[in-house]
């Protein structure tokens, strides 16, 4: 599998554009764990808009629904997979127990506890058949982002596997087993890159981010145990990460659906977050309905 480490998304820009042509789109798919269901949406209304971006990354959650698109899922069909498996706890259930590991050996390679399962065996059990396992029969371009643990920075994949760079991407740590790839040790994307709209600079007229990460809330009920403790860090350290992105750059579109409520484990809570994001379809609508007038004036 081939990865780089990039300074930026590519050398080279765009192709060259015809006079009067409609701009073209690319996606960029944040992180959030469970807070990434709300990516549907965005699906959903870009399928109504008639857009078929050009070119898509993402980072954990956000690879996993970018590799849907790129293999040519409607927004539509990615809903309608999620809610009849994220939907029913029986299924949850048996889709978990054929992840489960094959060996004893497998089972306490790395420890005892939520690491026992492999991340690429659960992507295997609960993605469905139409995406593929290799970069190249993908439809739309995809970059996939992790983290390389070792060398301290950000991996990027763009060919070879096609599941074993989504789970690294998704190897959140403290739940699922690190991912090696070529010798290096890779966790969840969205600790180097949690929205990767960098990867897509020059591959478009316009970029659309789509950040899930959101923020810490306080929770009346009770005080965050040791879990959420870690995972709400890990958001301010990806929020302190996006704010010295945007101060270096930013995409055309950058929206932020509501989402900060949400658990990074909450997919069983599939319709609440949907229904409670729903308001990014129109969002996005008017967001891109702006940003292609101010292409088109821009292009007088």
């Amino acid at each position: 599998m081939d990865a780089f480490i990039p300074e930026r998304a590519t050398e080279q820009g765009a192709p060259p554009r015809k006079a009067g042509a409609q701009p073209t789109f690319a996606v960029a798919f944040g992180g959030g764990g469970a807070r990434g269901l709300s990516h549907i949406h965005v699906m959903e209304a870009l399928d109504e808009l008639g857009i078929r971006p050009v070119a898509i990354s993402g980072s954990s959650i956000g690879a996993i629904m970018g590799a849907g698109m790129a293999a040519g899922m409607s927004g539509r069909e990615v809903h309608d997979y999620a809610a009849s498996i994220l939907g029913r706890r029986a299924e949850v259930a048996a889709r978990m127990w054929r992840a489960r590991p094959g060996t004893f050996a497998e089972m306490v390679a790395g420890g005892v506890g939520f690491t026992q399962f492999n991340v690429e065996r659960i992507l295997h059990s609960f993605l469905p058949s139409g995406i593929p396992d290799r970069f190249d029969k993908l439809k739309i371009p995809l970059r996939v982002t992790a983290t390389d643990f070792f060398a301290y920075g950000e991996a990027v994949f763009d060919s070879g596997s096609l599941y074993a760079a989504l789970a690294a991407s998704a190897a959140i740590p403290a739940v699922f087993r690190p991912v090696r790839i070529d010798g290096r040790l890779l966790v969840d994307g969205g600790i180097s890159n949690p929205v990767p709209f960098d990867l897509l600079e020059g591959l478009a007229d316009i970029v659309i981010a789509i950040d899930v990460v959101g923020a810490p809330t306080p929770d009346r009920r009770s005080r965050p145990n040791s879990l959420d403790l870690v995972f709400g860090s890990s958001q301010i350290m990806m929020q302190s990460i996006m704010a010295l992105k945007l101060q270096r750059s930013r995409p055309q579109i950058l929206l932020r659906p509501p989402v900060s409520h949400f658990r990074v484990l909450d997919f069983m809570k599939i319709e609440r977050v949907l229904a409670e994001t729903v308001s990014i379809k129109d969002e996005l609508k008017h967001a891109v309905a702006a940003a292609v007038e101010r292409f088109e004036n821009d292009d007088d």
